[in-house]
């Protein structure tokens, strides 16, 4: 008797704890905290720690923030209509968009684990039983006999999610979702970045253009004063081929310009999504220093950065994988419930006697598995700790990204002050050598390396210039862009139908 009472005493506190799990469910997968990342105080490139050397600045802090269109802060018509091109036609970020909606329709797929199953149909069975199959006495079955039978089944099934397995699994697809919401803004930052750099290094070629095509010109009246001297005998005939040399040489240079500019103008054309026989830039030789860049401090870094959101996004669900996986050891409930119409004969399929159903609970756990749920759960232990240590190293990455993109925009900037000095005194030095020529001091070739001092020094500003504008671009892409974290869509958000507007964006 006291054993009953002990055993009756069990059922009811397993009954309990079923009612409760019912009620709230088990969370047993392991409470997900993000690691702590200890940001510096400060960049250490940032011009504002090198006060003694001049050029480029960062913005004050009372100037904007980078916002959504980023690239508006060079001020650029042209490259502002480009880029707003790009963010509706550009293939990749169409296809990174794909994948995000592909992820929000995941998110709904776990969360159809909620609810019950329902399902229904209908059948026809038609049977004989075989004439050698022996009747036993009594039972009143007849061998060799033919029956039909008319159904019209309906079946529920709902397993309850008592440790929380579909609920760490809907975290876990919901996290995956706003992942792929981060890996969408990174590829669209990247895209964006990658034609404001092509644009410049279009205005750059062209600047460089018309370095060279000035420089044919210069050279052609530098020809014409060698050849009339020639030919009134005032100089001897290798001056005359010393500057038939130096123009070839620049003409030949002026055509080659022309190879770099087509495959930037190509490659713009295939970020925007236009064929690139059908896509032209007007020339436009024009070099500019970049604008001042709000930097901010290393600690905004860890909001702004997609990169750095999607690594975290990762972390957290791989956390929720390790609830699933933990989950499996414990038994599985399943309520299911049958009903329909039966009968033998069609006219009677939908009479109330023909009625018939079924419904009760079943439980399952299961007893061994050779090691296969400890293997599952140190499996994904082992893949949250992988996305941990990813995390940080996208942070690393981002602060060394910074710091490089900080150093290379200083630094170019103090080469440039030092380039336009070395230009400045290279056309002072051909205008000087240029007269010296005319009076007969110096032979022509003083004049041809005067040229050429000249030329490569117009050469170098204007790549230093390009350099500059193309190292503001990677700093700016470097910090994250106009995006920053409060962006990344809710979990709620990414459960819910993308809109017909959200839709319309790719289409």
């Amino acid at each position: 008797m006291k054993n009953s009472t002990v055993r009756s005493r069990q059922f009811d506190g397993l009954s309990v704890a079923v009612f409760c799990a019912l009620l709230a469910g088990c969370n047993v997968g392991p409470r997900y905290l993000p690691p702590a990342i200890t940001a510096p105080p400060a960049f250490k490139e940032s011009p504002t720690q090198f006060k003694e050397s001049g050029g480029w600045t960062v913005a004050q802090p009372q100037d904007a923030a980078l916002r959504g269109k980023w690239w508006e802060i060079y001020n650029e018509p042209e490259l502002n209509a480009l880029e707003d091109q790009l963010n509706i036609d550009n293939q990749n970020i169409r296809q990174a968009f794909e994948n995000f909606m592909e992820a929000r329709a995941l998110v709904r797929e776990a969360r159809s684990q909620y609810f019950p199953t329902v399902g229904v149909g209908g059948s026809y069975t038609r049977s004989r039983s075989s004439s050698n199959v022996g009747s036993a006495a009594g039972s009143g079955t007849t061998s060799g006999k033919q029956s039909q039978v008319f159904s019209i089944p309906g079946v529920v099934s709902w397993e309850p999610d008592l440790w929380d397995k579909v609920r760490n699994t809907v975290r876990a697809s919901q996290y995956q979702a706003q992942l792929s919401a981060a890996d969408l803004e990174n590829e669209r930052l990247t895209e964006q970045a990658s034609l404001a750099e092509y644009f410049f290094e279009i205005r750059g070629q062209d600047a460089l253009q018309k370095i060279l095509d000035d420089t044919v010109e210069a050279d052609k009246k530098a020809l014409e004063i060698a050849k009339t001297r020639y030919d009134t005998g005032v100089d001897d005939q290798i001056s005359l081929v010393e500057a038939q040399t130096t123009l070839e040489s620049a003409q030949s240079a002026a055509i080659n310009i022309g190879i770099a500019r087509a495959q930037y103008e190509h490659a713009i054309a295939m970020l925007v999504g236009k064929p690139a026989p059908t896509f032209t830039i007007p020339v436009e030789p024009t070099t500019s220093a970049p604008p001042a860049i709000p930097v901010g401090v290393p600690s905004q870094l860890l909001e702004r950065r997609p990169d750095i959101a999607a690594a975290e996004r990762n972390m957290a669900a791989a956390n929720a994988q390790i609830g699933v996986a933990y989950a499996a050891y414990y038994p599985a409930l399943t309520l299911s419930a049958t009903g329909g119409m039966e009968s033998s004969a069609l006219k009677n399929l939908l009479d109330w006697p023909s009625r018939f159903w079924s419904v009760g609970p079943s439980i399952s756990e299961t007893v061994y598995d050779g090691g296969l749920r400890r293997a599952t759960v140190n499996q994904y232990i082992a893949t949250y700790n992988a996305n941990v240590a990813a995390y940080r190293q996208s942070v690393l990455t981002a602060f060394q990204q910074v710091e490089d993109a900080l150093a290379e925009v200083r630094i170019l900037s103090q080469q440039i002050r030092q380039q336009q000095e070395a230009l400045d005194s290279s056309q002072t030095f051909l205008r000087l050598e240029m007269g010296r020529y005319k009076n007969g001091i110096d032979p022509y070739i003083d004049v041809v390396i005067a040229q050429t001092t000249l030329l490569a020094n117009q050469q170098s500003l204007t790549t230093l210039q390009v350099q500059e504008m193309a190292a503001s671009v990677q700093l700016i892409e470097a910090l994250g862009g106009g995006w920053d974290r409060s962006q990344l869509p809710a979990p709620h958000q990414v459960t819910e139908k993308p809109s017909k507007a959200e839709t319309a964006i790719q289409h």
